[in-house]
């Protein structure tokens, strides 16, 4: 465990590059949205940018302030594992591509979805954003690469009682609700390959805790399934 010194060094360091990255990453996403649409009239954008940042700020200031060491492992972004690094590649091209189509989808009328299913949708995300929360919560070694830390051991409490990976259950219902929720059901076309290859990273992630992480084949013996419970 971080020193309370090195935490705290670590959570004003946090502390500048939130300053800057959050409000960034509200920039680009409604750029990526408004300018494919070509319209500010675009009330899904709207409503999907007002359901996903507000909590992403609670989430950052939550952990800023009682485990900047989580934070600071979801800022690593180079895998060490070839295979997933391929796997993210890919996912970051689907990824960008499904949020550019929904404005083009907006600005030419391709789908026609009702406004309680796109508000729906953005309910759906926020449940999905909260269960990521709760993972966040509860394992402090939930880091955005593929690694098994030192000082790391399984976790099999909250929602890791119920499914293996919960976050990738969070963050499967949260990309399949994306694109309803802003308008467009053949931006489904970018997201559910993104699922899919987060269902292959799961996989290759399980090998590599299999064989570095303590603890962990018993714990997968204990806890059957990996994202849906009593499904798979």
């Amino acid at each position: 465990m971080m020193e309370p010194n090195a935490q705290a060094e670590t959570a004003r360091k946090l502390k500048r590059k939130m300053s800057w990255a959050f409000p960034l990453a509200v920039v680009v996403t409604g750029l990526m949205l408004f300018l494919p649409a070509g319209s500010l009239r675009y009330w899904q954008a709207w409503m999907f940018l007002a359901t996903l940042f507000p909590p992403v700020l609670f989430v950052v200031s939550y952990f800023l302030t009682r485990d900047p060491n989580l934070l600071a492992r979801r800022m690593q972004f180079q895998e060490k594992e070839r295979e997933q690094q391929v796997l993210v590649k890919l996912a970051t091209l689907a990824f960008f591509l499904g949020f550019l189509f929904p404005g083009f989808d907006y600005r030419y009328g391709w789908s026609d979805i009702p406004v309680w299913v796109s508000v729906s949708a953005d309910l759906l995300v926020f449940l999905g954003y909260a269960i990521v929360f709760f993972v966040f919560r509860e394992n402090s070694y939930t880091s955005r690469i593929v690694e098994v830390a030192d000082g790391q051991k399984v976790v099999s409490t909250g929602p890791y009682s119920l499914v293996r990976h919960p976050m990738y259950a969070g963050i499967i219902l949260m990309y399949l609700s994306i694109p309803v929720a802003l308008g467009s059901f053949w931006a489904l076309a970018f997201f559910v390959p993104v699922v899919a290859l987060i269902v292959v990273r799961a996989l290759d992630e399980e090998r590599v805790l299999m064989r570095d992480l303590e603890g962990y084949p018993e714990y997968a013996q204990k806890v059957r399934y990996r994202l849906v419970p009593r499904v798979w």
